[in-house]
Formats: structure tokens, C-alpha cells, sequence
């Protein structure tokens, strides 16, 4: 019997998995799913997701690729039909046919993630779930002075897990900013590829930085030397899981790092 690849999109509320990854003692996103897919098929179905989010850290965008025997569902039939198997905090938002050869994370070319604040004074039980409750209003000014060194293809040793086993700590990062909505300050990061928690580590340093830094030049440098520095030890703190999302993953032609392998 044939196999066809198939494309999710998915969103979850990372507060209760241990991360994206099947693991021996915590709940996971990708087993969650390949028991839904296992209860539909009757046999194993193995899922492989474009991101390996940690503990706590969720999803808006995630995109997952996994093969069917079934030769009886549509592709897009197969939200409806895993939203029905999986628990409420994972939803599936798209299905697709995928390429004969789809690999959701050797085959991406762009990832987005966006970190959120709150900048109320008290916070509200609908939002401290899914962002960094700052109880203040940093300065947008210098956040982005610092954001503005983040861009190109560059060693991010200095903002790398000291458990990360990526043999080169190059990335090449398209862009990087803050913006202000409403009483939220939202950050955006977008690569062709990230390092183990590289950016809640740059998003807890920002923020450290910001908090005593005189003005934005100064900041701007301060980020810069850390940067330079490929010593972990250098930066700040690592930014808590609950603000960031894996907003978007984007499929196309590479502009920069290597061709698929």
C-alpha cells in the first residue's frame, strides 16, 4: 500500500507539555499527536515537527509532516479528523498534501518566533499564561537598539544552552524588533534556524540590559560586546518559556545556510 506525506499546521498551549519532543517523563506535543494518528490508522504513525519547543513554550505555527496509508481521507479532512482524537490544547489549523520528500524541519527556510509582555501593574488571568508580566514599561528605544545587532549570520555561542549539540553556532537571523500593542510589547525574531533556548536567552538579556542602560547607544554596545564575546557566561538571564511562541515556519527557497542534506 502507498504512502502519502501529509502537512500540518498546528497551534498548542505549551503550559502543560514538556516540550514539542516525545520524552520518557513529561507530556509531549509529538506524542500527543502520534497517538491521535496511531488511533486512526491502527498502527504507529511517527510525526516530525519543523521545531523542538522546550517545557512551557508554545505554538502558533508549528508545522509537522507525518505519512498515511489511508487512502480514503482527503489531506485537509485530517484537521477535522485529529482535532476530534486530540485534547483540547492542541488544535490542528491546516492539513495538506505535502511533497513526496517532505521534511518539516530539514525542508524549512524561515522561523518566526514572537516573545510577549505584559506591562500591566496587576496581572490578569487570561494573559499570565502567555506573557512575561514586567509590571513596567520598558523603553522601546533602547530594546530596539539592542534588537538592531541581532541580524545577519553571526556566532551565537553567547546566547546557546551549554547542552546545545549544534557542531557550528552560526545562525543567520533576518530580522529582530519590539513593537508596542496596546499594554503588551511583543518581539519578533525571524531565522533560517535557531540554537537551543537562543531566544529566550537574547530576549533575558535585552531585558536585563535595558533596565539600567543610560541610553540606547550604550545599550546598543553593551549587546555588541556580548554578542562578540561567544560566552554564555557574558549575557543575562534566560527569559521564562510562558511568552514565547513558534509563531510562524515558512517553506520555500533558501537564501542562506545549507541545502538540505
Amino acid at each position: 500500500m502507498s504512502e502519502r506525506p501529509i502537512q500540518l499546521v498546528i497551534a498548542y498551549d505549551g503550559t502543560d507539555f514538556g516540550g514539542w519532543q516525545r520524552q520518557k517523563n513529561a507530556r509531549s506535543v509529538q506524542e500527543e499527536l502520534e497517538k491521535a494518528l496511531a488511533s486512526m490508522h491502527k498502527h504507529p504513525v511517527t510525526v516530525t515537527g519543523a521545531g523542538r519547543t522546550d517545557a512551557g513554550v508554545h505554538a502558533r505555527g508549528q508545522v509537522a509532516g507525518f505519512f498515511t496509508d489511508i487512502e480514503t481521507i482527503p489531506a485537509q479532512k485530517f484537521a477535522l479528523a485529529l482535532n476530534k482524537l486530540l485534547p483540547r490544547d492542541i488544535r490542528i489549523m491546516e492539513a495538506s498534501d505535502a511533497p513526496a520528500d517532505f521534511h518539516a524541519r530539514f525542508d524549512a527556510s524561515r522561523r518566526s518566533y514572537r516573545y510577549f509582555f505584559s506591562t500591566d501593574r496587576q496581572a490578569d488571568p487570561f494573559s499570565i499564561r502567555y506573557t512575561w508580566q514586567l509590571h513596567r514599561v520598558p523603553r522601546l528605544d533602547i530594546l530596539n537598539a539592542m534588537a538592531q545587532v541581532i541580524p545577519g549570520e553571526q556566532d551565537f555561542s553567547a546566547f546557546a544552552s551549554a547542552q546545545d549539540p549544534s557542531p557550528s553556532k552560526f545562525r543567520f537571523v533576518e530580522s529582530s524588533v519590539f513593537w508596542a500593542e496596546g499594554d503588551r510589547i511583543v518581539y519578533q525574531i525571524s531565522a533560517n534556524a535557531f540554537l537551543w533556548r537562543m531566544v529566550r536567552s537574547l530576549v533575558g538579556t535585552m531585558i536585563y540590559l535595558e533596565q539600567d542602560a543610560d541610553d540606547a547607544a550604550r545599550a546598543r554596545i553593551a549587546m555588541k560586546r556580548i554578542l562578540d564575546s561567544k560566552d554564555r557566561k557574558q549575557a543575562g538571564p534566560t527569559a521564562p518559556p510562558y511568552g514565547l511562541f513558534l509563531w510562524n515556519v515558512e517553506y520555500g527557497e533558501r537564501d542562506y545556510g545549507h541545502a538540505r542534506r
